[in-house]
Protein backbone atom coordinates (compact mmCIF):
# COMPACT_ATOMS: atom_id res chain seq x y z
CA UNK A 1 0.00 0.00 0.00
CA UNK A 2 1.73 3.45 -0.99
CA UNK A 3 1.03 6.50 0.90
CA UNK A 4 -2.37 8.41 -0.27
CA UNK A 5 -2.51 11.97 -1.55
CA UNK A 6 -3.66 14.75 0.51
CA UNK A 7 -5.94 15.66 -1.80
CA UNK A 8 -7.45 12.09 -2.06
CA UNK A 9 -8.21 12.34 1.01
CA UNK A 10 -9.93 15.68 1.61
CA UNK A 11 -11.88 14.75 -1.61
CA UNK A 12 -12.65 11.43 0.08
CA UNK A 13 -13.23 13.48 3.26
CA UNK A 14 -15.97 15.70 1.66
CA UNK A 15 -18.21 12.94 0.20
CA UNK A 16 -18.70 11.68 3.87
CA UNK A 17 -18.96 15.24 5.35
CA UNK A 18 -21.30 16.69 2.20
CA UNK A 19 -22.83 13.93 1.96
CA UNK A 20 -22.63 13.29 -2.03
CA UNK A 21 -20.14 13.84 -5.14
CA UNK A 22 -21.54 16.94 -6.13
CA UNK A 23 -21.77 18.76 -2.65
CA UNK A 24 -18.66 17.67 -1.88
CA UNK A 25 -17.38 19.29 -5.06
CA UNK A 26 -19.07 22.60 -4.44
CA UNK A 27 -17.20 22.74 -0.68
CA UNK A 28 -13.91 22.29 -2.66
CA UNK A 29 -14.65 24.55 -5.79
CA UNK A 30 -14.06 21.60 -7.87
CA UNK A 31 -15.90 19.34 -10.50
CA UNK A 32 -17.65 16.27 -9.54
CA UNK A 33 -15.63 14.59 -12.11
CA UNK A 34 -12.23 15.62 -10.30
CA UNK A 35 -13.54 14.57 -7.45
CA UNK A 36 -14.36 10.98 -8.75
CA UNK A 37 -11.23 10.72 -10.00
CA UNK A 38 -9.59 11.72 -6.68
CA UNK A 39 -11.37 9.10 -5.06
CA UNK A 40 -10.75 6.64 -7.46
CA UNK A 41 -6.89 7.30 -6.86
CA UNK A 42 -7.21 6.94 -3.42
CA UNK A 43 -8.84 3.26 -3.55
CA UNK A 44 -6.16 1.98 -5.93
CA UNK A 45 -4.15 3.08 -3.59
CA UNK A 46 -5.30 1.62 -0.39
CA UNK A 47 -6.76 -1.62 -2.60
CA UNK A 48 -10.30 -1.27 -0.88
CA UNK A 49 -13.63 0.49 -2.59
CA UNK A 50 -14.47 3.16 -0.39
CA UNK A 51 -17.93 4.19 -2.57
CA UNK A 52 -20.83 1.99 -3.66
CA UNK A 53 -23.74 3.27 -5.84
CA UNK A 54 -27.16 3.24 -4.81
CA UNK A 55 -28.81 3.91 -7.87
CA UNK A 56 -27.85 7.51 -8.87
CA UNK A 57 -27.02 7.96 -5.41
CA UNK A 58 -23.22 7.35 -3.87
CA UNK A 59 -22.35 5.82 0.03
CA UNK A 60 -19.75 4.64 1.58
CA UNK A 61 -19.21 1.21 1.75
CA UNK A 62 -18.54 -0.60 4.91
CA UNK A 63 -14.84 0.13 4.61
CA UNK A 64 -15.63 3.70 3.36
CA UNK A 65 -17.09 4.63 6.90
CA UNK A 66 -14.27 3.06 9.02
CA UNK A 67 -11.99 4.93 7.33
CA UNK A 68 -13.96 8.24 7.22
CA UNK A 69 -14.24 8.12 11.18
CA UNK A 70 -10.33 7.92 11.28
CA UNK A 71 -9.84 10.43 8.12
CA UNK A 72 -12.70 12.89 9.73
CA UNK A 73 -10.23 13.21 12.82
CA UNK A 74 -7.49 14.20 11.18
CA UNK A 75 -9.15 16.88 9.35
CA UNK A 76 -10.85 17.94 12.67
CA UNK A 77 -7.72 18.66 14.19
CA UNK A 78 -6.05 20.73 11.07
CA UNK A 79 -9.12 22.72 11.31
CA UNK A 80 -8.69 23.43 15.44
CA UNK A 81 -5.10 23.78 14.77
CA UNK A 82 -5.96 26.42 11.88
CA UNK A 83 -8.40 27.93 14.15
CA UNK A 84 -5.90 28.17 17.24
CA UNK A 85 -3.49 30.61 15.06
CA UNK A 86 -6.43 32.38 13.51
CA UNK A 87 -7.21 33.50 17.13
CA UNK A 88 -3.68 33.74 18.33
CA UNK A 89 -3.30 36.45 15.34
CA UNK A 90 -6.44 37.82 15.83
CA UNK A 91 -7.81 37.85 19.27
CA UNK A 92 -4.23 37.89 21.72
CA UNK A 93 -2.39 41.09 22.24
CA UNK A 94 0.82 41.86 21.55
CA UNK A 95 3.77 40.49 23.83
CA UNK A 96 6.96 42.58 24.05
CA UNK A 97 10.03 40.93 25.29
CA UNK A 98 12.74 43.56 27.01
CA UNK A 99 16.37 43.41 28.85
CA UNK A 100 14.96 43.91 32.32
CA UNK A 101 16.07 47.50 32.77
CA UNK A 102 14.94 48.82 29.58
CA UNK A 103 11.36 47.09 30.38
CA UNK A 104 11.27 48.89 33.72
CA UNK A 105 12.55 52.35 32.91
CA UNK A 106 11.87 53.02 28.93
CA UNK A 107 9.16 50.70 27.68
CA UNK A 108 6.90 51.25 31.15
CA UNK A 109 7.07 54.63 30.62
CA UNK A 110 6.54 54.91 26.74
CA UNK A 111 3.92 52.59 26.56
CA UNK A 112 1.44 54.87 27.56
CA UNK A 113 2.01 57.04 24.82
CA UNK A 114 0.77 53.76 22.66
CA UNK A 115 -2.42 53.12 24.72
CA UNK A 116 -3.14 56.55 23.83
CA UNK A 117 -2.50 56.27 20.14
CA UNK A 118 -3.96 52.77 20.40
CA UNK A 119 -6.64 52.24 23.20
CA UNK A 120 -7.98 49.33 21.45
CA UNK A 121 -4.76 47.26 22.14
CA UNK A 122 -3.78 44.92 24.47
CA UNK A 123 0.28 44.78 25.13
CA UNK A 124 2.23 42.77 27.64
CA UNK A 125 5.61 43.50 28.84
CA UNK A 126 7.91 40.60 29.95
CA UNK A 127 10.63 42.05 31.48
CA UNK A 128 13.67 39.37 31.21
CA UNK A 129 17.34 38.74 30.54
CA UNK A 130 17.50 35.64 28.92
CA UNK A 131 17.05 35.79 25.08
CA UNK A 132 13.13 34.30 24.10
CA UNK A 133 13.21 32.09 20.84
CA UNK A 134 10.84 34.32 18.41
CA UNK A 135 8.24 32.00 16.95
CA UNK A 136 8.62 29.07 19.50
CA UNK A 137 7.80 31.53 22.91
CA UNK A 138 4.67 33.48 23.09
CA UNK A 139 6.68 36.58 22.25
CA UNK A 140 6.18 38.57 19.70
CA UNK A 141 8.94 41.42 19.80
CA UNK A 142 12.09 41.65 21.93
CA UNK A 143 14.32 44.39 22.75
CA UNK A 144 17.79 43.30 23.14
CA UNK A 145 21.19 44.46 23.28
CA UNK A 146 24.33 44.58 21.12
CA UNK A 147 25.80 40.93 20.40
CA UNK A 148 22.64 39.37 21.25
CA UNK A 149 20.64 40.77 18.61
CA UNK A 150 22.46 38.14 16.47
CA UNK A 151 20.13 35.27 17.71
CA UNK A 152 17.26 36.40 16.16
CA UNK A 153 16.16 36.94 11.94
CA UNK A 154 14.17 40.16 11.47
CA UNK A 155 16.38 42.75 13.65
CA UNK A 156 16.23 46.61 13.32
CA UNK A 157 18.74 49.60 15.18
CA UNK A 158 16.78 50.75 18.06
CA UNK A 159 19.16 53.49 19.48
CA UNK A 160 22.76 54.41 20.85
CA UNK A 161 22.63 55.20 24.51
CA UNK A 162 24.90 57.75 26.55
CA UNK A 163 26.02 57.36 30.29
CA UNK A 164 25.84 60.71 32.75
CA UNK A 165 27.10 61.42 36.15
CA UNK A 166 23.31 61.61 38.17
CA UNK A 167 22.71 62.09 41.32
CA UNK A 168 19.96 62.72 44.28
CA UNK A 169 19.65 66.68 45.23
CA UNK A 170 20.12 65.39 48.64
CA UNK A 171 23.27 63.32 47.82
CA UNK A 172 25.18 67.44 47.25
CA UNK A 173 22.65 69.48 49.87
CA UNK A 174 25.78 70.09 52.25
CA UNK A 175 28.72 70.71 49.21
CA UNK A 176 27.79 70.62 45.84
CA UNK A 177 31.12 69.64 43.51
CA UNK A 178 32.87 72.72 41.70
CA UNK A 179 34.00 70.98 39.29
CA UNK A 180 33.48 67.71 37.30
CA UNK A 181 36.40 65.77 39.38
CA UNK A 182 35.04 66.34 42.62
CA UNK A 183 31.87 64.06 41.49
CA UNK A 184 34.74 61.34 41.83
CA UNK A 185 34.90 62.13 45.74
CA UNK A 186 31.71 60.99 46.81
CA UNK A 187 30.13 57.27 47.11
CA UNK A 188 30.04 55.92 43.74
CA UNK A 189 28.13 53.65 41.79
CA UNK A 190 28.68 51.08 39.54
CA UNK A 191 26.91 48.88 37.14
CA UNK A 192 28.32 45.51 36.00
CA UNK A 193 26.74 44.21 33.20
CA UNK A 194 27.06 40.22 32.11
CA UNK A 195 30.21 38.77 30.14
CA UNK A 196 28.51 38.54 26.72
CA UNK A 197 27.84 41.82 26.61
CA UNK A 198 30.61 44.87 25.42
CA UNK A 199 31.55 46.61 28.80
CA UNK A 200 29.19 50.29 29.66
CA UNK A 201 31.45 53.11 30.80
CA UNK A 202 32.77 52.93 33.96
CA UNK A 203 34.13 55.07 36.75
CA UNK A 204 37.66 54.76 35.62
CA UNK A 205 36.84 55.45 31.85
CA UNK A 206 34.82 58.61 32.96
CA UNK A 207 37.52 59.70 35.17
CA UNK A 208 39.98 59.21 32.03
CA UNK A 209 37.57 61.74 29.85
CA UNK A 210 37.67 64.56 32.39
CA UNK A 211 41.43 64.16 32.65
CA UNK A 212 41.53 63.09 36.52
CA UNK A 213 43.86 61.20 38.48
CA UNK A 214 43.95 57.98 36.43
CA UNK A 215 45.18 56.14 38.90
CA UNK A 216 42.94 56.48 41.72
CA UNK A 217 40.73 53.40 42.26
CA UNK A 218 37.10 53.72 42.35
CA UNK A 219 35.14 51.58 44.43
CA UNK A 220 31.75 50.84 45.73
CA UNK A 221 28.28 49.08 45.30
CA UNK A 222 28.09 47.40 42.05
CA UNK A 223 24.38 46.42 40.63
CA UNK A 224 24.11 44.23 37.53
CA UNK A 225 20.74 46.46 36.84
CA UNK A 226 21.23 49.37 35.59
CA UNK A 227 17.68 50.42 37.29
CA UNK A 228 18.72 49.50 40.78
CA UNK A 229 21.85 51.46 40.65
CA UNK A 230 19.54 54.04 39.42
CA UNK A 231 17.32 53.45 42.13
CA UNK A 232 19.62 53.88 44.71
CA UNK A 233 21.33 57.15 43.11
CA UNK A 234 17.77 58.64 43.31
CA UNK A 235 17.45 57.26 46.93
CA UNK A 236 21.14 59.01 47.78
CA UNK A 237 23.25 56.54 48.05
CA UNK A 238 25.86 57.76 45.85
CA UNK A 239 26.45 58.69 41.83
CA UNK A 240 26.03 56.62 38.97
CA UNK A 241 26.65 56.74 35.56
CA UNK A 242 22.98 56.49 34.41
CA UNK A 243 21.95 55.70 30.86
CA UNK A 244 20.05 58.71 29.53
CA UNK A 245 16.66 56.89 28.47
CA UNK A 246 16.73 55.47 31.95
CA UNK A 247 16.52 58.61 33.63
CA UNK A 248 15.28 61.51 31.58
CA UNK A 249 11.72 61.53 33.64
CA UNK A 250 13.90 61.79 36.98
CA UNK A 251 16.12 64.32 35.93
CA UNK A 252 12.85 66.28 34.24
CA UNK A 253 11.06 66.05 37.52
CA UNK A 254 14.24 66.90 39.69
CA UNK A 255 14.50 63.80 41.60
CA UNK A 256 17.73 63.21 40.23
CA UNK A 257 20.19 65.91 38.79
CA UNK A 258 23.18 66.31 36.59
CA UNK A 259 26.00 69.02 37.87
CA UNK A 260 27.97 68.11 34.83
CA UNK A 261 26.38 67.07 31.60
CA UNK A 262 29.72 64.98 30.39
CA UNK A 263 28.47 62.07 28.46
CA UNK A 264 29.87 58.84 27.26
CA UNK A 265 28.30 56.55 24.39
CA UNK A 266 27.75 53.02 24.87
CA UNK A 267 30.24 51.11 22.72
CA UNK A 268 26.90 48.93 21.44
CA UNK A 269 23.18 49.96 20.30
CA UNK A 270 19.77 48.42 21.37
CA UNK A 271 18.04 46.91 18.55
CA UNK A 272 14.52 45.81 17.91
CA UNK A 273 13.84 42.03 17.00
CA UNK A 274 10.29 40.46 15.97
CA UNK A 275 8.93 37.58 14.93
CA UNK A 276 7.20 37.87 11.49
CA UNK A 277 3.75 36.96 12.53
CA UNK A 278 3.59 39.57 14.88
CA UNK A 279 3.17 42.35 11.95
CA UNK A 280 -0.11 39.91 10.91
CA UNK A 281 -2.09 40.91 14.21
CA UNK A 282 -4.17 43.70 14.70
CA UNK A 283 -1.93 46.43 15.73
CA UNK A 284 1.16 44.62 14.93
CA UNK A 285 2.71 46.78 12.18
CA UNK A 286 1.69 50.17 13.78
CA UNK A 287 3.27 48.67 17.03
CA UNK A 288 6.31 48.24 15.00
CA UNK A 289 6.59 51.44 13.49
CA UNK A 290 5.63 53.08 16.79
CA UNK A 291 8.95 51.63 18.45
CA UNK A 292 10.99 52.77 15.51
CA UNK A 293 9.33 55.54 15.92
CA UNK A 294 10.27 56.48 19.66
CA UNK A 295 13.82 54.96 19.04
CA UNK A 296 14.66 57.87 16.87
CA UNK A 297 13.31 60.17 19.20
CA UNK A 298 15.45 58.96 22.47
CA UNK A 299 18.52 58.88 20.04
CA UNK A 300 18.18 62.75 19.08
CA UNK A 301 17.34 63.32 23.37
CA UNK A 302 20.31 61.48 24.85
CA UNK A 303 22.72 62.70 22.60
CA UNK A 304 24.67 65.59 24.02
CA UNK A 305 22.86 67.87 25.55
CA UNK A 306 19.98 67.36 27.46
CA UNK A 307 16.86 69.43 26.35
CA UNK A 308 16.31 69.93 30.58
CA UNK A 309 18.73 72.31 32.11
CA UNK A 310 21.35 71.11 33.83
CA UNK A 311 21.31 72.10 37.71
CA UNK A 312 22.80 74.76 38.49
CA UNK A 313 24.72 74.18 42.08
Amino acid sequence: MSNPSLRGLQAFEAIGRCGSVSAAAEDLGVSPGAVSQLVRNLEQCLGLTLLERRGRRVELSSWGRLYYREVAKGFQQLSHAANVLTRARNESGIVLSALSSVASRWVSRKIFDWQSLCPGSNVRILGQEQEPRLGAEEVDFRITYGRRSYAHEHVAVLFTDWVVPVCSPALIANGAPRCPQDILTFPLLNVEWEADYKASPQWKDWASLIDADGRQTFSGLSFTLSSSAIDAAANGRGFVLAQVSMVQDEIASGSLIVPFDIRMKLSESYYLAWDRTALEKPFGQRFHKWLLGIARQQDQYSAPALPTAVASL
